[in-house]
C-alpha cells in the first residue's frame, strides 16, 4: 500500500480569492507559559486559525452554488462519497489559460487506458503548481474546465473531480457555468490539490478525502490521499 498526500499545507496569508476570508493562523498559547496545579508544571502550544470554509485544498458543498432549499451543507453529504475509486488523467500539456475540451478528456483517458465509471472520483492533472505557483498570475491563469466538459464528466455519473487550482472553470462565466453543472447534475469538485503528477499512469485507485463535519458548512478543508495497491 502507498499513500500519496494530495493536499497542499495551510498557510498564514497563503492565496485565496478575493470572495474568500484571508487565512490567518496565529499562535494562542506558547510554551513559554507555564500553568501549575498541585506543584506540577505543564506547558502546551496552540494556533488560532481564522479562515474560510474553502481554505487551501478543499471540497465544495452543494450549498455553496445551488440556491435551492434542498441544496445540502458539507455535513449533510454522505461520508460514502469523499472514499472512492479513482483515476487520474494527464493534461498537463494544456497551454495556461486554455479551454480542457471533451477531446481533451477523452484522448487523455486513452491514454491513461482507464474507463471512468460510475461513482469515480476524477482527478485532472495540469501541471499548475510547478508552472504558476508564486507568480502573479497564480489566481488566473490556469487551464479550465466548460460547460460541455463538465457535463461529458458529469453525465458519466461521477461523484467528484479535483483541480490543482482555485477554481475548477477559467475565470468569469465559464467557472460560473461549471458550478452549475454540478448542480444541475448532482457532483461536486474539489480544489487545490497537489502531486498528481505522482498518480499519471497508475490507473486505478482509492481516493480519500473527508471534510471537516462543519454545520451548515458550504464547503471544507480536506487531507485528500490517494491510496495506491502494491
Amino acid at each position: 500500500m502507498q499513500l500519496i498526500d494530495l493536499s497542499k499545507d495551510l498557510t498564514h496569508m497563503m492565496p485565496r480569492l478575493p470572495n474568500h476570508p484571508s487565512i490567518v493562523i496565529t499562535n494562542y498559547a506558547t510554551h513559554d507559559e507555564v500553568r501549575e496545579a498541585d506543584g506540577y508544571e505543564f506547558t502546551c502550544s496552540t494556533l488560532s486559525l481564522a479562515m474560510g470554509d474553502h481554505s487551501g485544498t478543499h471540497v465544495d458543498a452543494p450549498i455553496h452554488f445551488d440556491s435551492s432549499h434542498q441544496a445540502k451543507s458539507i455535513d449533510e453529504t454522505p461520508l460514502e462519497d469523499y472514499f472512492t475509486e479513482a483515476v487520474c488523467l494527464d493534461l498537463s500539456h494544456k497551454e495556461l489559460k486554455s479551454d480542457i475540451s471533451i477531446d481533451d478528456l477523452k484522448k487523455a483517458i486513452e491514454v491513461a487506458g482507464v474507463d471512468i465509471r460510475p461513482r469515480d472520483t476524477v482527478l485532472l492533472h495540469m501541471d499548475y503548481h510547478r508552472r504558476a505557483q508564486g507568480t502573479p498570475g497564480y489566481l488566473t491563469d490556469f487551464p479550465g474546465l466548460t460547460k460541455e466538459s463538465a457535463t461529458w464528466l458529469g453525465e458519466l455519473e461521477i461523484v467528484s473531480f479535483g483541480v490543482e487550482a482555485v477554481s475548477p472553470g477559467r475565470p468569469g462565466r465559464h467557472n460560473f457555468e461549471v458550478h452549475h453543472v454540478c448542480r444541475d447534475l448532482g457532483f461536486t469538485h474539489m480544489e487545490g490539490l497537489v502531486n498528481m503528477e505522482k498518480l499519471v499512469g497508475k490507473g486505478r485507485f482509492k481516493f480519500i478525502g473527508f471534510p471537516l463535519k462543519i454545520k451548515g458548512g458550504t464547503g471544507s478543508p480536506i487531507r485528500a490521499v490517494a491510496w495506491l495497491d502494491g
